[in-house]
């Protein structure tokens, strides 16, 4: 029972030193040797206990997803789609903008799009989609239903864009551009903005399908 326990103990630190070093460095750059010597353990744990690098990636994709919150818009179910987006949006900006769990999610994320792997092409698609499906919902339900599928999906892209930009511009230029600390109100206030910034996007579309 102790061996056993001991093991999993073992497993769960290179995990967690994989979910961080590939955070830091991305996919190619990082190391079986660095991950090993994080986690305290030798190099062949990582064969022993998830095959090979690939596979240790892929999984550490799934443990840094789960660790990261996800405030489900949809489960508001006395507010407005109005107020349904703006939940969406905080949500997405704050995992964007931590530099917690929330954080290094972001920071898996935005390695991958710079430098593809192509091992979690399947895997990203699975953990999106659920979410992804909220946010469509609630543009439909803004926008109306005389509106193109396609229409509804570029909306989507926009607003995600929009709260992506946190996770593209480096902290400090993106303080020097807003001329002031990435505070939680200065996030609060950002998410009110884009809400508005998106809610007149999507309403005059719809109008103009009219």
């Amino acid at each position: 029972m102790t061996r056993r326990a001991d093991g999993k103990e073992k497993r769960s630190r290179v995990l967690d030193s994989a979910c961080e070093v590939f955070a830091e460095k991305g996919y190619h750059a990082a190391t079986v040797a660095d991950i090993c010597q994080r986690a305290g353990a030798n190099m062949a744990a990582v064969n022993y206990y998830f095959s090979d690098k690939s596979a240790l990636y892929v999984e550490a994709w799934q443990q840094s997803y789960k660790q990261c919150s996800r405030p489900d818009p949809s489960e508001v179910v006395d507010s407005s789609p109005e107020e349904q987006l703006r939940i969406y949006v905080y949500s997405l900006i704050k995992n964007f903008s931590d530099h917690d769990a929330n954080g290094q999610f972001a920071r898996l994320y935005l390695m991958e799009l710079v430098n593809p792997t192509g091992l979690i092409h399947n895997l990203w698609h699975e953990l999106i989609e659920p979410r992804r499906k909220v946010l469509l919902g609630i543009i439909s339900k803004i926008i109306g239903d005389e509106v193109t599928e396609e229409t509804v999906l570029f909306c989507d892209m926009s607003i995600v864009n929009q709260c992506r930009t946190l996770l593209t511009v480096r902290r400090s230029d993106l303080e020097y551009l807003l001329a002031q600390p990435l505070s939680v109100g200065l996030i609060e206030r950002l998410a009110d903005h884009i809400t508005t910034f998106s809610l007149a996007g999507i309403k005059a579309v719809g109008k103009g399908k009219d």
